[in-house]
């Protein structure tokens, strides 16, 4: 089992977002990457720059022809990473007594599902 770590570098929507379509795969194209995570190639650049001095990922620049081709995979260290971060979440999730496929979040006394009141005393309103 997976020691829970929050991992505040992975946490970042759009690093998160980058980590988890790495996990899913050996190697990915820069130009999957981007695509699947809709980002500029500046932007997704920057970032695997910064999963990769990080020690999370590596690149891979290779010719094709005339043109490079970049490609990333997670290192074990990134793997190790994500897979930490993604049991915290999930403990910080259970904590929070809301289960997969719950329907969103439980509110109310006790957390059993009743309806959350304003001070009003009205249901979900003013």
């Amino acid at each position: 089992m997976v020691k829970p770590e929050f991992d505040e570098l992975i946490h970042a929507p759009t690093r998160l977002t980058l980590v988890s379509l790495l996990a899913a795969t050996a190697w990915a194209e820069f130009r999957f990457l981007r695509d699947s995570a809709g980002l500029s190639d500046s932007a997704l650049s920057k970032q695997l720059t910064t999963l990769e001095e990080a020690g999370y990922l590596e690149v891979r620049k290779t010719a094709v022809g005339r043109r490079a081709r970049t490609s990333a995979r997670l290192t074990p260290a990134g793997r190790l990473a994500f897979a930490q971060h993604a049991a915290a979440l999930q403990e910080i999730v259970a904590r929070a007594g809301v289960g997969a496929g719950a329907g969103g979040s439980q509110a109310g006394a006790g957390g059993k599902g009743q309806r959350a009141t304003t001070r009003s005393g009205n249901e979900n309103g003013p």
